[in-house]
């Protein structure tokens, strides 16, 4: 046979020849003779599994829960008494007078907590605070006939879903120490605020309407301050307060419906025991993994400028 006739040998296919030219680089800025899904052996040698998984102690976390059942019990208590002046077993002078006296008592420990330190970085006196309250006392009263009527023409069960509603909304969006996007203080307070109109307007007289939302600004905007300064200074306080408070909710539900004051006792032991118990226990299941594949983070050093 002939040599020109005869079959070349087998070589390389063309495809395998082009990947044994030169070794592929991780770079984009450098054309290569490679796909642009290649990638070598060494892509895996980067992977890391559960790098950024945080270890939670199960008290710890029970401890955390404070905040939201605390959150839970302030619902409870001012759902409570709502119900009380509406079946006529607790007057609004009381309610007032109650209220009042409480906030002011916690207004002088928050002083004593705080040791001023808040206070001397704002530098605003007790007596623009007294200020404010006498002009909010005066605004509230001024109007509550015009809350007490502003949704007379809704029905009554339209006025209760859109209170439930929107003390979920509250519940949701607050603040409990979590840095998360749905969190929104104004807002949770503002959807607070307006369940209470709702519920005041179905009230017997103004002074009714005027003691409810004054108790919605003491339950729902200051309650909440007070707890937070308490447990960023003495967090065992703050379980106690937790614990005492729990309970005057669970008492408080329980002489409106037994029924109720179980289930509500079921939930507040879920949210404190059940949750942190799922929390901490399906850690072992995470899988996270990490590796070239992940977002760039561009990291520059500032000293050679700053310097």
């Amino acid at each position: 046979m002939r040599a020109d006739l005869e079959p070349a040998a087998p070589g390389p296919a063309p495809s395998e020849s082009r990947y044994r030219r030169g070794r592929w680089k991780k770079v984009l800025y450098e054309r290569q003779p490679f796909p642009d899904n290649y990638v070598d052996g060494s892509f895996l040698e980067e992977l890391r599994k559960n790098i950024y998984v945080r270890q939670y102690q199960f008290w710890s976390v029970v401890c955390e829960s404070g905040m939201v059942v605390q959150q839970l019990s302030s619902v409870c208590v001012f759902v409570v008494l709502w119900w009380y002046m509406d079946q006529s077993l607790l007057s609004p002078h009381q309610l007032f007078a109650y209220g009042l006296t409480i906030s002011l008592f916690g207004y002088l420990m928050f002083d004593i907590i705080d040791s001023g330190e808040g206070r001397n970085l704002s530098g605003r006196t007790r007596w623009a605070d007294l200020k404010s309250t006498v002009v909010f006392v005066a605004f509230t009263y001024g109007f509550s006939p015009v809350l007490k009527t502003l949704t007379e023409s809704i029905s009554t069960d339209t006025i209760y879903a859109m209170s439930v509603f929107m003390l979920l909304g509250h519940l949701i969006f607050f603040d409990y120490g979590a840095n998360a996007a749905i969190v929104s203080s104004t807002l949770s307070l503002n959807m607070a605020i307006f369940a209470s109109v709702c519920l005041a307007s179905r009230l017997p007289s103004t002074l009714h309407a005027f003691a409810t939302v004054t108790m919605a600004i003491e339950v729902f905007a200051l309650w909440p301050m007070f707890q937070k300064k308490l447990k960023a200074t003495t967090p065992r306080c703050h379980l106690a307060l937790t614990v005492v408070f729990t309970l005057v909710a669970v008492l408080g539900v329980l002489t409106v419906s037994l029924t109720g004051a179980v289930l509500f006792a079921l939930l507040l032991l879920a949210v404190t025991f059940l949750c942190p118990y799922s929390l901490v226990a399906l850690q072992s299941y995470k899988d996270n993994i990490h590796g070239p594949w992940d977002e760039a983070e561009i990291k520059e050093d500032l000293s050679r400028f700053l310097g």
